[in-house]
C-alpha cells in the first residue's frame, strides 16, 4: 500500500494535534485490550479476580505487569504518529525527519547528556523540597501519595531476577519510550506547535510542558520538563529525530543499568535516588559546560547541513 503523495499539503496543525490525541486514546484501547486478552491467556480466568493485583504490579503477575506496559506504550505513543504520517501521506522517516545520524553529532549527545547530569541532580534536588501553601496541603498529600505509589510500581517494575529481565527493562523503559515519546513529542507535538505558531523556542517549550505533565509526577516535574526542552532543541538545531531518540535512550538506560548494578550488588534499590551530592560549583559547571555543549551541537549541526 502506498500512503506517499507528493507535494501535499499538510492539514491544520491544531487538527493533527487533536488527531494526535485521537489516535493516542485509540491506540492505549486496542492495543490495552491486547494486552489484557494476552495476560489472560497467560494466567488463566482466575486472573480476573486479581487484576488490581496485575496492575499494582504484584510479584506473581510481574511479567503481565511488563507486558502491559510494552503495549500500551506502543499504543499510546508509537502507533499514533505512526497513523499521522499516514493521515497526511508521508513516509515516517521524511515526516519526522530520520535524517542520516552524524557521528561527531552522536558523541556530543552522549557527552551532553553524561556532563548534564550533576545539573539534572541539582534540579531534582530543588523540585523535591517543594511546598505548597498551606490552603493547598490536602492537594500536596496527595501528590506526596501519588508520587510514592508511583515510586513503588517503579521499584518493582525495574526489579530483576534474571539477565533476560535486564533486557526486557532495557526495552521497556529505555528503548520503546527513547522511541515512541520523541515521536509522540517532539515529532507529533513540537512540529505541530511550530507549524502552529511559527515559533520553535515556544514550541520546544509548549511539548517540554505537555512532555512532563503527562507523567504525572509533580517532584520531577522541572528535571522532566528540561529534559524534554533539552530533547526539542536537538531535534530542532539538528533537523533529524534521531538525535533526541539517543539522548532520551541514555537517560533511561542510565537508570535500567544502575538499578542492575545496584541488584547485582546487593545495594537496597530505594538508595537508587539519592543524590551524589556535589559542591554548589560541581552544579554550575555542569550547567555552564551543558549550555557551552549545546552552542557547540547547534554549530556543527548547522556546518553538517551546509555539507548536505
Amino acid at each position: 500500500m502506498n500512503f506517499v503523495t507528493p507535494n501535499k499539503e499538510e492539514i491544520n496543525p491544531f487538527l493533527q494535534l487533536l488527531l494526535l490525541l485521537f489516535y493516542a486514546l485509540l491506540g492505549g484501547l486496542i492495543f490495552g485490550i491486547i494486552a489484557v486478552a494476552i495476560t489472560l491467556i497467560m494466567y488463566g480466568l482466575g486472573l480476573i479476580s486479581n487484576f488490581d493485583l496485575l496492575l499494582a504490579g504484584d510479584a506473581r503477575y510481574l511479567d503481565g505487569f511488563k507486558l502491559i506496559q510494552i503495549l500500551s506504550s506502543i499504543g499510546t505513543f508509537i502507533a499514533p504518529p505512526i497513523v499521522l504520517a499516514w493521515t497526511e501521506r508521508k513516509r515516517v522517516t521524511e515526516f519526522y525527519s530520520f535524517k542520516k545520524p552524524q557521528l561527531l553529532l552522536l558523541i556530543l549527545v552522549f557527552v551532553i547528556m553524561m556532563v548534564s547530569m550533576p545539573f539534572m541532580e541539582w534540579t531534582v534536588l530543588m523540585n523535591q523540597k517543594m511546598v505548597l501553601p498551606d490552603f493547598l496541603k490536602g492537594i500536596e498529600r496527595w501528590m506526596r501519595m501519588k508520587e510514592d505509589g508511583t515510586m513503588k510500581v517503579m521499584m518493582k517494575l525495574i526489579t530483576v531476577r534474571s539477565n533476560l529481565d535486564f533486557i526486557v527493562n532495557l526495552i521497556m523503559i529505555a528503548v520503546i519510550p527513547a522511541i515512541g515519546e520523541e515521536l509522540m513529542f517532539r515529532g507529533g507535538i513540537q512540529r505541530s506547535l511550530t507549524r502552529a505558531y511559527k515559533n520553535p523556542h515556544l514550541a520546544i517549550w509548549l511539548t517540554a510542558i505537555i512532555f512532563s505533565a503527562i507523567h504525572l509526577q509533580f517532584y520531577g516535574f522541572v528535571p522532566r520538563m528540561l529534559l524534554g526542552a533539552g530533547f526539542g532543541y536537538l531535534y530542532y538545531f539538528s533537523g533529524s529525530i534521531w538525535y533526541a531518540m539517543l539522548a532520551h535512550f541514555i537517560n533511561n538506560a542510565y537508570a535500567v543499568c544502575a538499578a542492575f548494578y545496584m541488584q547485582k550488588h546487593n545495594m537496597p534499590l530505594d538508595k537508587a535516588d539519592e543524590p551524589v551530592g556535589f559542591p554548589w560549583y560541581g552544579y554550575l559547571i555542569s550547567a555552564i559546560i551543558t549550555i557551552a555543549l549545546f552552542k557547540f551541537f547547534k554549530d556543527s549541526a548547522e556546518r553538517e547541513r551546509k555539507l548536505d
